[in-house]
C-alpha cells in the first residue's frame, strides 16, 4: 500500500511538474514535402529532393551551406590554400564517425572525391569537381586536393550535397540506406509516405534538439493544404498551393515563412531537337510567353521574374527580361523568318511541382496562341530524370534549378537542354581560374548576356520558397540557398 501511495505521489509531483511547464519538452517533429526522393544518394542523381531530406541532416561536406547562402567549415575545419591556387589541404575535425560507428577519416574524403571524378561517375555535377586531379592522402586527419587549374568556386562547390562524404564500406547500399557523419541518422523508408531520422547520439558537434524527424511527402496541393490545417504535419517546406497562404497568415496557429530560393524556373527546350536548334524558333517561344500571367496565374503572384539564369537577389544579376518581353506578334514573325509560318508541335514534359503542372497549362496555351501546339505530359519526378534528363527525349519541360549559382551547367554540351555554345564554354572555364571578384563580376554579367541573347530556354521567374510552420517552432530555414531542410538547429519554443 506505501508503495502504491509513494507511487501515486510521485505520478502527482510529474503532473505538477508538466503544469507548471507548459507541457513534456517536444522532441519530434514531422515535415511535409511535396517531392519524394527517387532514391537517397545525393552523389548520383540530379533530384533535388534527395537533398531536401539528407543534406547536413545525414550527410555533411568538407564545407556547408547556411541559411543565409554563406559556406562555412563542415567535417574540415580548416584549410590552406597555396599561393598558385592548385593546392588546398584540409584539415579535419576530430572524432567524427559514421552512423555505423566507423571512422571518418582522410580516406572516406579522397574515396567520395575519386568517386566523383571516376569514369563510370554518376554525379549529376561532375563538371563542378573536374579541375580536381588528385586526391592525397598526408594523415588520417589531412588530406591535400591538388588542381590541374586554380578554381574560385572549389570551397563554393564542395558545400554542394553533390560532395557530401561518404564511405567505401557502405555505398553499395546508399540508396536505400545512407550512411552519413550528420547530427540525424537514416532509420525507415517507407516508399510513397514517409522517411524516419533519429538524432545521432555520437555526433561530433552541436546535437540536434530533436530526436526524431519525419518527413512526409504530400505531392497534391489540397492534400497539402489539408494536411497542415489539420496540424497533421508541423511544417510544410516549400508548400504548394500559394492560394491559401492568405488562411494561414490569418491563423495564430501558424507562421508563414516567403523565402527565396536558388531556384530558377525555366522552360527548358532541346536545343538540338529540330526545330529548336534555329535560335529564332527560340526567340519566337519566349516572345510568346507572359511571365507574370504565370507568376499570377500559377504562383498567385509569389515569383520575381528573370530574363536569365541567374538569381535576381545575388549581387551580379543583369535584369534582361526586356530582351525577351511578351511579345506574341513578334513571335509569330520570328516563327514566319524561320519557316514555320503556319506552326508546328512539339512536347512539354511537366514534372510533378505545381509551378511545373500550373505553369504548363498557361504556358501551353500561351504558345497555341502563336501557333506552338505543345502536347502536355504529365511525368514523375524518376520518370522525369530518366526520359527528359537523362534520356534528352523532350522538346519543351518545365523545372526549376534550385542548384546554387549553377549558370555553369550552360557549358556542359551533354547537359539535358544540349546548349553547344564555345565560346560560352571558355568564357566560364577562364571564370573558374579568376580569383579577383571585379573581373569575376564582369564575366557573370557577359555569361547571363550571352545565353539571353542566344534564347537558350525560357526564362520564367524565380521561384519564392513558401513554408507554413506551426508557431511555436524555431530555426527552420526561412531562405533555401541549397535545397535542404536542415533541422540541425531547429526546436520547438517552451
Amino acid at each position: 500500500m506505501n508503495r502504491l501511495k509513494s507511487l501515486m505521489t510521485g505520478v502527482a509531483a510529474a503532473t505538477l511538474a508538466v503544469a507548471a511547464t507548459g507541457a513534456w519538452a517536444k522532441e519530434d517533429i514531422t515535415v511535409a514535402l511535396q517531392l519524394e526522393p527517387p532514391h537517397l544518394d545525393p552523389t548520383s542523381a540530379a533530384a533535388g529532393a534527395i537533398d531536401s531530406v539528407l543534406y547536413s541532416n545525414v550527410f555533411e561536406g568538407l564545407t556547408r551551406f547556411m541559411g543565409d547562402g554563406s559556406v562555412v567549415p563542415g567535417l574540415a575545419e580548416s584549410w590552406e590554400i597555396s599561393e598558385d591556387g592548385l593546392t588546398y589541404t584540409f584539415k579535419l575535425r576530430e572524432g567524427v564517425t559514421f552512423h555505423d560507428g566507423s571512422t571518418m577519416d582522410a580516406e572516406d574524403v579522397k574515396f567520395t572525391l575519386d568517386r566523383i571524378n571516376a569514369e563510370d561517375s554518376a554525379n549529376a555535377q561532375k563538371a563542378l569537381y573536374s579541375a580536381i586531379s588528385e586526391v592525397n592522402v598526408i594523415d588520417p586527419q589531412t588530406v591535400e586536393v591538388k588542381l590541374s587549374e586554380p578554381n574560385g568556386n572549389m570551397l563554393f562547390n564542395l558545400a554542394w550535397g553533390d560532395a557530401v562524404i561518404v564511405a567505401p564500406e557502405s555505398i553499395e547500399n546508399i540508396k536505400q540506406t545512407p550512411i552519413g557523419t550528420g547530427a540525424f541518422k537514416f532509420d525507415d523508408w517507407s516508399q510513397g509516405d514517409k522517411i524516419t531520422l533519429s538524432r545521432y547520439e555520437d555526433y561530433w558537434g552541436e546535437p540536434a534538439t530533436l530526436e526524431t524527424a519525419t518527413f512526409k511527402f504530400i505531392s497534391d496541393p489540397t492534400a497539402a493544404f489539408a494536411a497542415v490545417m489539420a496540424e497533421d504535419v508541423d511544417v510544410f517546406a516549400g508548400f504548394p498551393a500559394p492560394e491559401n497562404i492568405p488562411q494561414f497568415e490569418a491563423d495564430p496557429r501558424f507562421q508563414v515563412l516567403i523565402g527565396s530560393t536558388e531556384g530558377e524556373t525555366i522552360l527548358s527546350i532541346n536545343n538540338k531537337q529540330a526545330p529548336f536548334d534555329n535560335v529564332k524558333v527560340r526567340q519566337a517561344v519566349a516572345h510568346a510567353i507572359d511571365r507574370q500571367a504565370i507568376i499570377d496565374g500559377a504562383m498567385f503572384g509569389y515569383g520575381t521574374p528573370i530574363g536569365t539564369h541567374f538569381a535576381p537577389h545575388n549581387p551580379d544579376y543583369v535584369d534582361l527580361t526586356e530582351m525577351s518581353g511578351h511579345d506574341p506578334e513578334k513571335a509569330k514573325a520570328l516563327l514566319a523568318e524561320a519557316g514555320f509560318e503556319d506552326g508546328f508541335e512539339t512536347t512539354l514534359h511537366l514534372p510533378p511541382p505545381s509551378y511545373a503542372r500550373r505553369g504548363g497549362e498557361i504556358i501551353a496555351a500561351q504558345l497555341a496562341e502563336v501557333g506552338i501546339k505543345a502536347e502536355i505530359t504529365n511525368v514523375e519526378w524518376a520518370q522525369w530524370l530518366e526520359t527528359v534528363f537523362k534520356g534528352k527525349d523532350f522538346g519543351l519541360t518545365i523545372v526549376s534549378h534550385t542548384e546554387p549559382m549553377d549558370i555553369n551547367i550552360y557549358a556542359n554540351p551533354d547537359y539535358y537542354f544540349q546548349y553547344d555554345n564555345a565560346e560560352f564554354q571558355s568564357l566560364i572555364a577562364e571564370f573558374n581560374k579568376t580569383a579577383d571578384p571585379a573581373a569575376r563580376s564582369e564575366m557573370l554579367a557577359k555569361a547571363q548576356q550571352m545565353i539571353a541573347e542566344d534564347y537558350v530556354n525560357g526564362y520564367l521567374f524565380q521561384l519564392a520558397f513558401p513554408t507554413i510552420a506551426k508557431a511555436d517552432l524555431k530555426g527552420i530555414w526561412k531562405n533555401a540557398p541549397t535545397q535542404a531542410t536542415d533541422l540541425t538547429a531547429v526546436s520547438w519554443r517552451e
